[in-house]
């Protein structure tokens, strides 16, 4: 049988730059948390996610238009709209209001964890993704360096309303088969504007929980900063990277990625927020980084 390369590692043939992609994407996603705790004193959660998504869509736009990129139309810009609904609005909008409603900062991340699992169940059920022994073996790791790594603040678990606790978890669904459905219907074609549209798709879902908390905004030059991260970074940086991972091989292995998220998340906070690193989060960042490896190594197709 052929011998196929996870589209996460790359090959040794590919340029550099290809070769670090997965890298770069998970030091980019993680800023996100930081740049959302350094928001939380200009802005409210939801009305940062407004922002964010309302300046994002028009860049997007304008950089569609540079480049004569072709809009998608009727169930293509259905499909990506749907896809970023998904996996931007439910998704932050979900883990934003549980983290607002008591949901501990530890067992919140502990719940995205389980993004690479459900990711992978979605993919063998929708796209029939293969799951081969390593691939099992690598997700049951990462979850397990998880647990390590957030283990510190697991504090609160036995207070936490079930309501709060169920829409976590359904905002980790949804970004999960959000993934999925992206890769399955191609959700919107050409990447540039297939992501603007997906970010309509997500402004749809969030502009009403900012308008629910008055569209909390403190004016200041943090608020400019914290946004302007958020846009061009995560938004835009992060967000097609992602997506072009997506498109070059198995979403699930993509998915694989987000288990390093958590302790990058942890280093960073460490350089920002002076936050410890306790042995045991040392220990859990080396199972995940192991079970990477392990779920996205070479195999038989």
């Amino acid at each position: 049988m052929a011998e196929t390369a996870s589209p996460v590692l790359t090959v040794s043939k590919d340029p550099p730059l290809v070769r670090a992609a997965p890298l770069v994407f998970v030091a980019l996603w993680s800023t996100g948390f930081i740049a959302a705790k350094f928001g939380a004193p200009v802005a409210g959660p939801f009305s940062l996610l407004a922002l964010r998504m309302a300046l994002v869509v028009p860049i997007l736009a304008g950089l569609s238009l540079l480049l004569g990129a072709e809009w998608p139309r009727g169930r293509a810009a259905v499909h990506a709209m749907v896809a970023g609904a998904l996996i931007h609005g439910v998704y932050l909008g979900g883990i934003f209001w549980a983290v607002k409603h008591g949901l501990p900062a530890g067992l919140s991340g502990l719940v995205v964890g389980l993004q690479p699992v459900l990711t992978a169940l979605f993919a063998r059920l929708l796209l029939g993704e293969r799951l081969t022994g390593a691939h099992l073996a690598g997700l049951v790791l990462g979850l397990a360096g998880i647990a390590l790594v957030l283990a510190p603040k697991l504090t609160g678990i036995d207070s936490v309303d079930p309501v709060v606790a169920a829409v976590a978890l359904g905002a980790v669904a949804a970004i999960a088969f959000g993934t999925v459905y992206s890769k399955r219907t191609g959700a919107g074609g050409a990447l540039v504007p297939g992501t603007a549209l997906q970010f309509v798709g997500a402004a749809l879902v969030v502009v009403p929980m900012a308008a629910s908390e008055g569209f909390a905004y403190v004016p200041s030059m943090q608020l400019a900063l914290v946004t302007g991260w958020l846009v061009l970074v995560l938004s835009i940086g992060a967000v097609l990277l992602m997506l072009w991972l997506m498109r070059r091989g198995a979403v699930s292995s993509v998915a694989t990625l987000f288990y390093l998220v958590p302790p990058t998340t942890a280093f960073f906070a460490w350089i920002a927020f002076g936050e410890t690193l306790q042995p045991v989060q040392i220990v859990g960042t080396v199972l995940v980084v192991a079970a990477v490896r392990v779920a996205t190594r070479k195999g038989k197709a």
